[in-house]
């Protein structure tokens, strides 16, 4: 048994207790204090008597303190006992559940998960369907891309087993899960004159040219709405129907627009493009995975909508660090040019 407090935890693990006791004795404490007997949990667990008070006491020497306080016949757990049996139940139950869930995904060697995305979501559905087949190489995934009223057309003929929005519905038949976030963006191209600017104000970005996403965009909606609460309307130089269009339309030096970070997760801060400091952005959305109510979700899609949830935080991270690539650029360029004054 170590001696001192700095050795008895390793990796924030009660070491001395996972060296110095098992599951079995755990299971015969747990049988003890719940049937207040040795006797009835010798019988209940099909061993001996003297191998169940073995094992108790094995299991009081590693706690270092008396567990049970038996008064003549009544045997009762100490204020010790009772803690540790309800962290004992705490774990049985625990790994119950486990058991289950594990039951659960062995049906997963074979089968199917469909899934439908707005186009934005596409620049990163692909790695997260990656992910899960790693996980699951035994499930077929597809994948189909589309816009929002298109995919709302698959919704309701139950095409595909969940879908990725950007903002959720307000079909009260339809059951939304936000999972990851979806942060909107001002770009520009790099020799744009208001990059190197800081805190530009939305009147100032309505004054510029503007690439818009197509009438019934999220993305457009949400860009506007913000435009409209500070009074003014945006100068529409094109309307495009992809992501892909209006950054080819920024690039060419064609106006500036609002799109998701998502977009520029392969170029990056080095790319063709840069994010500009404007107040009020960048605006936090969320990534929604739905499903009809009604719909009786299977193992595999349960699995993946679980896993999606998951790994949210893990893309919460990625948008963060991209983001701060393209700030700490920001903030080098201004140094430069301050320099160079």
């Amino acid at each position: 048994m170590p001696e001192n407090d700095d050795t008895r935890f390793k990796g924030g693990l009660p070491d001395y207790l996972i060296r110095h006791t098992t599951f079995r004795q755990m299971q015969i404490f747990e049988a003890v204090v719940r049937l207040g007997s040795f006797t009835k949990a010798a019988e209940e667990l099909f061993l001996t008597q003297p191998t169940v008070s073995t094992q108790f006491k094995k299991l009081s020497d590693a706690m270092e303190i008396p567990l049970i306080d038996q008064s003549g016949r009544v045997l009762k757990a100490t204020e010790a006992g009772s803690e540790l049996y309800r962290t004992v139940r705490n774990i049985f139950d625990s790994l119950a559940d486990l058991d289950t869930r594990i039951a659960e995904l062995k049906g997963l060697k074979r089968g199917r998960l469909r899934l439908a995305v707005i186009t934005t979501a596409k620049y990163f559905a692909p790695e997260l369907l990656g992910d899960f087949s790693r996980l699951y190489p035994g499930v077929d995934v597809s994948l189909k891309v589309t816009n929002r009223d298109s995919l709302f057309t698959r919704i309701n003929d139950n095409e595909d087993d969940l879908y990725i929005l950007g903002q959720p519905s307000n079909d009260n038949n339809l059951e939304s899960h936000c999972f990851a976030p979806n942060p909107l963006v001002v770009i520009a191209a790099k020799d744009h004159p208001l990059v190197n600017q800081t805190n530009i104000s939305i009147k100032r970005i309505a004054e510029e040219p503007f690439i818009a996403r197509e009438v019934g965009s999220g993305i457009r909606d949400t860009a506007f709405k913000l435009f409209a609460e500070h009074g003014c309307v945006p100068k529409v130089r094109m309307e495009l129907g992809s992501n892909e269009a209006i950054k080819h339309a920024v690039f060419g030096g064609l106006g500036v627009a609002v799109l998701s970070l998502h977009t520029l997760s392969l170029e990056g801060a080095n790319g063709p493009f840069e994010v500009l400091d404007v107040e009020g952005f960048p605006i936090q959305r969320k990534w929604y995975l739905v499903h009809r109510k009604d719909k009786e979700l299977s193992v595999i899609t349960s699995t993946f909508l679980e896993f999606a949830k998951s790994i949210g935080p893990e893309i919460t991270r990625r948008m963060e660090d991209l983001y701060e690539q393209f700030a700490k650029l920001h903030r080098e360029n201004r140094k430069a040019c301050a320099n160079s004054e």
